[in-house]
């Protein structure tokens, strides 16, 4: 067991915390297999965010100009304009992000509003309540509505998942394990009410599907700019409902970046990573300190992937593919885990440590959980509906895909996972002991 000591912002100080490296033997392989994994899935869901914010920022400029062509460098250059906005944020503006993100969940609830009132009230055609909840379109070809829905799932996975990333921060978060979950249960609440909201809404205004697909903004992959301009009949109205979409997926590539670049930090101090000495140094201004180096690693890895779009698109979609089904693995192994003990009882309650020793190993229930029958329950769905996820994220859209449609985050997926086993078999493994804990001197026995 290695003992080092660390002040608030994780600098190599006066020894306020002690840090010691625990983990039960039987579980540090799953751990490790699971944190490495997660790696380049927070690439590839931030590489997506700054992607998809810089293609719609070209979609709306062909919605303005019909005679403009995007190429596939000029979404590249996008791309890094966005990324260079998310890392400005988190370095040069880091002591006010916490301002920052306030400002984006004003915007975010304001902007919602901004969007729906207008859809609703000017859209001059709206179809039926029987249109929007009782026909069901099967535009994949698949044997059965039942599976269609299956695959239409992942859409609003895309939409929904990342909740977790709170807990990425939690670092630099008072009183950590009682906000963190009811941060990401009031925004998985939050979000789900207010995109359930605008998903209905946007199907009530949505007259004709197919020629929103075929319109030169659908044909793009932003079938929703079409959707807004038909519905207000205005450019300038459309394309201020677009901006302030695009404003909140900048917003979130800064977000991601912020929440990457902390689990980067810290599993380079657990000695996971290549280069975890370099990895685990955060770079002290002011009254704060940053991990620089982390920040800077995800950064130009996402902006490297950028070039494999200037030669194909379909090569860089397939690298960013990953997201969700890398993502959800991970979700299970740890729900799973949970789940596990929850079963053999291995979880004590805080009642009955207050009178023992608490060894590095023990698991201890935090404040905040479901006890009883219905926590088994919640964890049991919560493995199931990822297991649902983690399996249809490798289906494409249609049953007879060509090369250009095709969904390849199988093949990413498997190749994540072998890097993942192979790097831990060969090398992870001799200096990996497992999660690092901070802990007030003389806590643990």
């Amino acid at each position: 067991m290695e003992v080092k000591s660390a002040n608030d912002n994780g600098v190599e100080k006066a020894p306020l915390r002690t840090e010691i490296e625990v983990s039960s033997v039987d579980e540090r392989d799953v751990q490790a297999l699971a944190r490495l994994g997660k790696k380049p899935i927070l690439k590839a869901i931030l590489a997506g965010s700054a992607y998809l914010g810089g293609n719609m920022i070209l979609a709306l400029a062909k919605l303005n100009h019909p005679n403009y062509a995007p190429e596939l460098w000029q979404g590249t250059l996008v791309y890094w304009g966005v990324m260079a906005v998310a890392i400005s944020i988190n370095t040069a503006a880091s002591k006010i992000l916490p301002k920052i993100e306030s400002f984006i969940l004003l915007l975010h609830i304001l902007g919602f509003f901004a969007i729906i009132i207008p859809l609703v009230h000017l859209a001059p055609e709206k179809v039926s309540a029987h249109d929007v909840f009782a026909v069901f379109e099967n535009g994949g070809g698949w044997p059965s509505t039942t599976v269609s829905v299956f695959v239409g799932l992942l859409g609003s996975v895309f939409a929904t998942y990342g909740t977790d990333c709170a807990v990425h921060m939690a670092e630099e978060i008072h009183s950590a394990n009682v906000v963190i979950p009811w941060c990401m249960l009031s925004t998985t609440l939050l979000n789900g009410i207010l995109g359930f909201a605008m998903v209905i809404v946007v199907l009530f205004v949505t007259v004709d599907i197919d020629s929103v697909l075929e319109s030169p903004t659908g044909q793009l992959g932003f079938p929703f700019m079409q959707i807004f301009y038909d519905a207000t009949g205005s450019l300038p109205g459309a394309s201020t409902m677009i901006c302030i979409v695009i404003i909140m997926d900048i917003c979130a590539a800064i977000a991601f970046l912020a929440t990457s670049s902390r689990i980067v930090f810290a599993f380079g101090r657990d000695r996971g990573l290549p280069f975890w000495r370099t990895m685990a140094k955060k770079q002290v201004q002011s009254d704060t300190a940053i991990p620089m180096y982390a920040i800077i690693v995800m950064a130009s890895v996402s902006c490297a992937i950028g070039l494999i779009n200037i030669g194909s698109a379909t090569a860089f979609n397939d690298v960013i593919s990953l997201g969700v089904s890398s993502l959800y693995a991970s979700y299970v192994l740890t729900e799973a885990l949970l789940l596990w003990h929850r079963l053999r009882g291995t979880i004590r309650s805080p009642a009955q440590m207050s009178h023992e020793t608490w060894h590095a190993n023990e698991l201890v229930w935090g404040p905040f959980h479901v006890p009883g029958i219905w926590g088994v329950l919640l964890n049991g769905f919560a493995v199931g509906y990822g297991i649902i996820v983690f399996v249809f994220s490798f289906f494409p859209q249609t049953v007879r895909p060509d090369a250009a449609h095709m969904n390849f985050s199988c093949l990413m997926t498997g190749a994540i996972m072998l890097f993942a086993v192979g790097y831990y078999v060969a090398y992870a493994r001799r200096v990996y002991k497992g999660p690092v804990v901070e802990v007030v001197p003389g806590e643990v026995g």
